[in-house]
């Protein structure tokens, strides 16, 4: 009986597989596809949800196989997310487009990254307090019992980080096992390595200029094959989405939720006012802020539905450059960098909400105002060294708890909404990111005004 109901739960997936592939061959645009595969999967999911609940054989064996398109889609973003960072990086040198300006760029990205961070650890501190959340209100259960177990092992790594080990993580020593993906910092390594060659072919024009070209031609193809299989893989973004909406809608604890409701509510308030900042900060720049909301959202709404940052890179970086007129190598930057430096989310709301929450325990007052320069200061510190301490929230958590001597229980407390926490945090990771890109783009005349300004301008075409 189970698998007959399994088989009819695949039967529908495919059916609403099916009617996104006609909207698809209607030319319905792509925004409008991923939307409404957004809908279509948050409704599907509830409705197995609501029918077998959150722990049946039924469920589970249905978003087993909805894996296959959702998990399996969020692989093949990752296969080419290092391919995509070193040879679009590499291309900008041989097309001489960042050359005079690459610590000009480097620098801008990485400080609007760090302060970004900060704006957002300042946001969560005072919607912490505003709400009154309270680490005594939350109850250790079984799972969060099991979860700090596991945190207390892992929090000597993050404790005996120091800021130099931290900053040699991000070296390329081996960039072939970089090239895996094997490290936290493997994509700032491989930026980094990218950029070494890229030094070195401008050394080679000078003085072998035949074997430069030549170098200059190889690589141009080689970009213009890995940016076809980016485009290839992008049209499947609807059907990612759409299986892993389904994924989260039907696998969420909503009575755990529910407990925890107030801070999932407060986390996601500090989530958008952090949002409306990178809106500010554009039009400050005289960046058109609704025109940002209407390109950026398929990149947003996959960032939100897989919790992927790295997943979200390729989208990440043709939105950039198809949709916004950012330049390659700026874009490559900034989105490679918005995986492991200054993430407005997972590095600078969240830690800074629980350091605040977990204060009074041990006798701090956080309105001090002591206590809060010091609380942003570390976290903004902090956002730059979670890369070589793993990355993500939870890293990022126990480094700024860690350093202001601080318990890291809490952590582990909030097991069961952090799937729905880290959504809206990945999506903000992701905008910051592009936010980045765009401001630094702006300030460098690495930004094409013209591409911006064309609300016709997609990401999954050629």
């Amino acid at each position: 009986m189970n698998t007959l109901l399994i088989i009819g739960n695949i039967i529908v997936f495919l059916l609403l597989v099916f009617g996104l592939f006609v909207m698809q061959k209607k030319h319905v645009s792509f925004s409008v596809r991923v939307f409404t595969a957004l809908g279509i999967g948050i409704v599907f999911g509830l409705v197995i949800h609501l029918i077998y609940g959150t722990t049946s054989d039924i469920t589970n064996g249905s978003l087993e196989w909805f894996n296959i398109v959702g998990t399996g889609y969020i692989k093949l973003l990752q296969m080419i997310v290092m391919p995509l960072v070193f040879i679009s990086i590499v291309m900008a040198f041989t097309k001489l487009k960042l050359t005079n300006n690459l610590g000009k760029i480097s620098a801008l990205i990485i400080g609007i990254l760090i302060g970004t961070t900060a704006i957002a650890a300042f946001i969560g501190i005072v919607t912490a307090l505003g709400l009154n959340l309270e680490a005594i209100e939350l109850q250790e259960g079984e799972a969060e019992a099991a979860r700090n177990a596991a945190l207390v092992e892992r929090v000597d790594t993050v404790e005996n980080m120091t800021v130099p080990q931290q900053i040699i993580e991000l070296l390329p020593g081996n960039p072939f096992l970089d090239f895996t993906g094997a490290r936290p910092t493997s994509t700032i390594a491989i930026v980094i390595f990218a950029s070494i060659i890229g030094l070195a072919y401008l050394g080679i024009k000078r003085k072998e200029p035949e074997q430069a070209a030549f170098f200059a031609k190889i690589i141009s193809s080689i970009h213009t094959i890995v940016m076809r299989v980016v485009t290839l893989i992008l049209r499947l973004t609807p059907y990612g989405v759409l299986a892993l909406m389904t994924k989260v809608t039907a696998s969420s604890d909503y009575s755990a939720i529910a407990k925890l409701g107030k801070f999932v509510i407060a986390s996601y308030l500090a989530l958008i006012i952090m949002f409306l900042i990178h809106l500010v900060l554009l039009a400050i720049a005289k960046i058109n802020p609704i025109t940002y909301l209407k390109k950026a959202m398929p990149a947003l709404t996959f960032a939100f539905t897989s919790r992927s940052s790295a997943g979200t890179l390729p989208i990440n970086i043709k939105t950039q450059t198809k949709a916004f007129g950012v330049s390659e190598g700026v874009a490559n930057f900034a989105g490679s960098f918005g995986l492991t430096i200054g993430q407005n989310g997972c590095a600078g709301i969240y830690p800074a909400m629980l350091a605040v929450m977990v204060a009074p325990t041990v006798g701090i007052n956080p309105l001090d105002p002591s206590f809060i320069v010091s609380l942003i200061a570390v976290v903004a510190i902090s956002s730059f060294g979670v890369a070589g301490v793993g990355g993500g929230a939870t890293f990022a958590a126990l480094l700024v708890l860690s350093a202001l001597n601080l318990p890291i229980a809490i952590v582990g407390l909030l097991i069961s909404v952090e799937p729905l926490i880290d959504m809206g945090r990945t999506a903000l990771n992701v905008s910051g990111s592009m936010t980045a890109g765009l401001l630094t783009g702006k300030a460098t005349g690495e930004l094409d005004k013209e591409v911006y300004d064309q609300l016709t301008a997609r990401v999954d075409q050629a």
